[in-house]
């Protein structure tokens, strides 16, 4: 997904969640609702989140330079890490902590209504900003099924907000529920769990998207295709007599650095190999227009080099 998608599904996010936070602390104030406040809390972290994914973005797209001669692009991996560290500590902890203190010492909750009516506005604006990310990840999912192509996609910054957004919503029915069960009840004890309940949804959303995260973060190889495919390339070379490896790595969401061994045919000079190496050089960016960076080097077939190295 380029650069732009992710950041039309941000600022989505990113206007939704503001709006949404700020009437969820209104009625938490008005109500006393414990799952309202974790709710608020919620909303400003996603909001947050979507910042540091902005950030995260605008620093990956500065260009190479001494200090780090493949670019930035690594930058938006880095933020989307910290986005799920920041929904496990602020988001998840503070809402278990603020359901558990209601538990301990229940209260009432006041002028309910004012709950139903944030509840339903969250809703229409937290379900357009989900339908928006939702949209956009399937566009580029195509038919791989939805866990695959998370594992699939290197720019995390669409299917982090779409984690985040279906959380989000999950967390509002169960605080619309807790609300439900303590008005019939009336027992304020279910607000409370309510608020625990979206503390473990968070969490689990978080340690979701910091496994996802994590991989990029180290560095992936590209695609199994993508490096096939370079592997074919260069056994196609006229003057190639061996692929030994093709090591690939991810240094950006577009961004792909190559490095190929090979064994030249030792009949042709220096020359022949230079424009061989130009060549093919030529043709894996040609074919794959993420691959920024190739680097080939001459040796010796080696034993045992069936398989590939990615």
């Amino acid at each position: 997904m380029s650069t732009s998608a992710s950041k039309k599904v941000i600022y989505a996010a990113l206007a939704g969640n503001l709006l949404i936070a700020i009437t969820k602390f209104i009625a938490a104030a008005m109500t006393g609702s414990a799952a309202m406040l974790s709710e608020g809390i919620h909303s400003v972290v996603d909001t947050g989140n979507q910042g540091l994914l902005l950030y995260g973005l605008w620093r990956s797209r500065k260009p190479a330079d001494e200090q780090f001669p493949f670019g930035h692009g690594k930058e938006v991996y880095f933020w989307s890490f910290v986005v799920a560290l920041m929904i496990f500590a602020v988001g998840s902890g503070v809402s278990i902590y603020e359901g558990v203190h209601r538990l301990i010492s229940p209260q009432p909750m006041e002028k309910v209504l004012v709950n139903y009516i944030v509840i339903g506005l969250a809703m229409l604006f937290e379900g357009g900003s989900w339908l928006f990310a939702v949209k956009e990840f399937s566009r580029i999912k195509g038919r791989r099924g939805f866990i695959e192509a998370v594992h699939r996609d290197k720019n995390p910054s669409v299917f982090v907000v779409l984690f985040e957004d279906s959380a989000a919503m999950l967390g509002l029915l169960v605080a619309l529920a807790g609300i439900i069960i303590g008005q019939v009840t009336g027992d304020p004890r279910w607000d409370g769990i309510a608020s625990i309940v979206i503390g473990l949804i968070l969490g689990g959303t978080a340690a979701w998207l910091a496994w996802e995260t994590k991989s990029l973060l180290v560095g992936e190889s590209a695609l199994p295709e993508v490096v096939s495919d370079i592997r074919r390339l260069a056994a196609e070379t006229p003057e190639v007599e061996h692929v030994n490896e093709v090591l690939t790595l991810h240094m950006g969401p577009e961004f792909i650095l190559v490095n190929l061994s090979v064994d030249f045919d030792d009949r042709i000079h220096g020359d022949q190999v230079e424009r061989a190496i130009q060549e093919l050089d030529r043709r894996i960016k040609e074919a794959h227009p993420l691959v920024k960076r190739v680097f080939i080097e001459g040796e010796a077939r080696r034993a045992g080099t069936t398989v590939d190295e990615s």
